[in-house]
């Protein structure tokens, strides 16, 4: 009997033995994933990945740049709730593969109760003891097990898509600082030039040779360069607190000043076009989404599982006696199997696979929408690359045009030829053109970014 006992719990620890499954890609998911737009299908080339495949380090090559995203990394408050919450779906995996296993408990006992006769009757106990540890033989257990395993792959796509986003964000906010900074110092030269140009149309005023049009066109005209640039220095204070609250604390005292040159991030330019699908498919969004929708498949196997009888076994193997001193002299074993088939439950079963089949539905429905979004991502990026870039040459054009018609105003002026107001234009001609063209340069190198991150870059 004792063989008998120790061959029941051994069998017991042995049907426990089976790792928890490991998580499979759904069949929607890679029918959903097939469905891509032809024009992207055709359009890869040889070296298509090189976006997915290139380290933030080696995209963004100044030195502002490669001194923020670091501190970033280790001090964002988004990216250490991902990280934290790697660390609740790993505890809540390991607790579903527990599941799996038999609950072994050791315990000593003892009893003293009184009989008919005015005797005592003592049974003291001591052993191991298996309680109800349920024989997964319709998967409900691997289910669980396989959905909480998933969940742990989607929370670490999900931090490395909030680590993406957040170099993406922080390349971002370097460019806005450096486009601050060439708009001050733009507005800060147009600023003392009206000034000048103020102090000159005074002196002419005072003489009886400007009229006081002229005169009040200048002090407006410097009145609006004064609102510009403070308009400029509080854009350049909003975006240096977006930075620092992106890299969790103060711009380091020692960080340079920023430049006004956008050429940090041109190598980003040189970004393949060919987008072939599974390049996108490895933007951890997308992996996020696709786990996401493997542990809504898992629940449902467990769902289903609920309509089939659950086998527990309870077992005890120790030693019992009526003397404490013979406690370990006598063998004492127990095995209780039970089957528990559902018979009612008032639809509780049915709700529940009903609810697994719905929240799969959802989770592919947001997968699909994870890849159309990724597609549209990288539309929208190749359109900006080469429009910004048309734009960007035009408005070169334009400054350099307003710059010869702003010089030969001066000369026309000085000659007695124009008036005031013509050179004031001008001016403000200029003006305009110069800002578009750092507003430009600006959303073209923000486009590249956002390119490179659509394209999977970023990790």
């Amino acid at each position: 009997m004792k063989r008998q006992a120790l061959t029941l719990i051994a069998a017991t620890a042995l049907l426990a033995a089976c790792a928890g499954p490991e998580p499979k890609r759904p069949v929607a998911a890679e029918a959903a994933a097939a469905a891509v737009p032809a024009a992207f299908a055709q359009a890869g080339g040889a070296d298509a990945t090189a976006a997915v495949d290139l380290p933030w380090a080696q995209a963004f090559k100044g030195e502002r740049v490669q001194r923020l995203i670091p501190l970033a990394l280790a001090n964002n408050r988004d990216l250490r709730v991902a990280v934290l919450n790697i660390e609740a779906a790993r505890a809540s995996a390991a607790a579903r593969d527990a599941d799996l296993w038999p609950t072994v408990s050791a315990g000593i006992n003892g009893s003293r109760t009184p009989t008919a006769a005015g005797g005592i009757n003592s049974l003291y106990t001591a052993g191991l003891q298996v309680s109800a540890y349920e024989l997964d033989l319709f998967g409900r257990l691997r289910g669980l097990s396989a959905a909480a395993a998933s969940q742990l792959l989607a929370a670490q796509a999900s931090q490395q898509a909030v680590r993406t986003a957040l170099v993406a964000g922080v390349a971002n906010a370097e460019i806005a600082l450096q486009a601050d900074e060439a708009l001050l110092r733009l507005t800060r030269d147009t600023l003392a030039t009206r000034d000048e140009s103020l102090r000159l149309t005074r002196q002419r005023f005072d003489g009886g040779i400007a009229g006081e049009l002229d005169l009040r066109a200048a002090e407006s005209s410097l009145q609006a360069a004064r609102a510009a640039l403070a308009q400029a220095r509080r854009q350049r204070m909003l975006d240096e607190n977006a930075l620092a609250l992106l890299i969790g604390g103060p711009l380091p005292a020692d960080l340079p000043a920023p430049s006004g040159e956008l050429a940090d991030f041109e190598p980003l330019a040189e970004l393949p076009a060919g987008v072939p699908a599974e390049v996108l498919t490895r933007r951890p969004d997308i992996r996020q989404a696709e786990f996401q929708l493997g542990a809504a498949d898992a629940n449902i196997d467990a769902a289903r599982a609920a309509f089939w009888p659950r086998i527990t076994l309870t077992g005890q193997f120790g030693t019992a006696s009526g003397q404490l001193s013979g406690l370990f002299k006598n063998t004492a074993w127990s095995f209780a199997p039970a089957l528990v088939q559902p018979i009612f439950d008032a639809g509780r079963n049915r709700a529940n696979l009903a609810g697994a089949r719905a929240s799969r539905d959802i989770a592919l429905a947001q997968y699909e929408k994870a890849i159309q979004t990724a597609f549209r991502e990288v539309a929208d990026g190749l359109a900006g690359r080469a429009t910004l870039a048309e734009q960007r040459s035009a408005l070169a054009a334009q400054v350099d045009a307003e710059t010869r018609r702003l010089a030969a105003a001066e000369q026309r002026y000085a000659a007695g030829v124009a008036g005031a107001l013509d050179r004031l234009d001008a001016q403000r001609s200029l003006f305009a053109a110069q800002q578009s063209l750092v507003q430009v340069q600006s959303q073209r190198a923000q486009n590249l970014v956002a390119l490179y991150r659509a394209l999977g870059g970023g990790g």
